[in-house]
């Protein structure tokens, strides 16, 4: 069996959730302490940031960040999923040549602020139910909206001539950058209500979470390979990497001492720092070794060891 500790990037492939891909992840490497950062649905596939051993504790840290997806909308109908898994649910429209103008204006109108109605084929948990579970009793329920931020809802293609399929649907590929919780499903069919047609996604893919990337991701089967040849932690991204986008600070040798213990790192008198009541702080050891997360605290200018991944034995 591999002791690991860190992060993995793994290119999801469709038609298994991600549990299920934590699951091999669990088998393939032999650890038990398994988890992932964002749940892409069964459907979807590209970039699922997995967190191994000691690194699980971080998630917390790296959930909440921006995404990025490449995704093909098909006009027409509409879908009670939201994306192809689904039956339709409205009437198949023959959709005449979309203008590019009319692209363009729905398009702006869904980018920055907006409010999203979780979808009811979701995981979203409401009176201790998760929607999807409803969902499939034929149960639907009232849900609240929630505020989201899309930083680009772009075409990747520069003309109007949108893919038209053999049923009059047609097809449109999409680059989106949102806010952590957003639901894209959600999003292509406001799209489509912008133009007055039915819309699902055909295609969702995960390019990037944070500052990880699809290309850096591998497939299980070739983590399957790398494990068989005992390399599998040649892949593994170390705690700190993974935390790479967080302020750092180095500790003495008693500081490590303290904040293995969870006391309260006092900021140097003179020290400045731009960072805001709260912010997450890397605290690495004289080697340059993730000790632990700690929250900055602007009153008392100090760091409070929040996560602690070293082992203080």
């Amino acid at each position: 069996m591999l002791s690991m500790d860190g992060a993995l990037f793994i290119d999801k492939p469709a038609g298994i959730t991600s549990h299920d891909v934590v699951a091999r992840v669990r088998k393939i490497i032999g650890e038990q302490q398994v988890g992932h950062t964002g749940t892409l649905d069964p459907f979807a596939t590209g970039l699922l940031v997995i967190l191994v051993g000691r690194a699980t504790r971080l998630a917390q840290f790296l959930s909440g960040a921006e995404k990025e997806y490449e995704a093909i909308i098909r006009l027409g109908f509409a879908t009670d999923t939201g994306d192809a898994t689904g039956r339709s649910i409205t009437e198949t429209q023959r959709c005449a040549k979309v203008p590019r103008a009319a692209i363009e204006a729905a398009l702006a109108s869904l980018r920055g602020e907006i409010e999203q109605t979780p979808p009811m084929y979701s995981a979203k948990k409401v009176a201790g139910k998760k929607l999807y579970e409803l969902a499939r009793r034929g149960e639907e329920v009232e849900r609240k909206p929630i505020r989201v931020t899309i930083s680009k809802f772009e075409s990747m293609s520069h003309d109007d001539r949108l893919q038209e399929n053999d049923d009059g649907t047609r097809d449109l590929k999409v680059r989106v950058v949102c806010s952590a919780g957003t639901y894209v499903r959600a999003l292509a069919e406001d799209f489509g209500k912008r133009l007055g047609l039915g819309a699902h996604l055909v295609e969702l893919r995960r390019t990037r979470a944070g500052h990880s990337k699809i290309a850096d991701a591998i497939t299980l089967d070739r983590l399957t390979e790398l494990a068989q040849s005992d390399s599998a932690s040649q892949i593994l991204i170390s705690p700190d990497a993974a935390l790479s986008h967080l302020p750092a600070v180095q500790l003495t040798a008693d500081d490590v001492r303290r904040t293995l213990h969870g006391i309260d790192l006092r900021i140097e008198a003179g020290a400045t720092f731009n960072w805001s009541d709260g912010q997450p702080v890397r605290m690495l050891d004289l080697n340059g070794e993730l000790i632990a997360v700690g929250v900055y605290q602007r009153g008392g200018e100090t760091i409070h060891p929040k996560v602690v991944i070293a082992d203080n034995s």
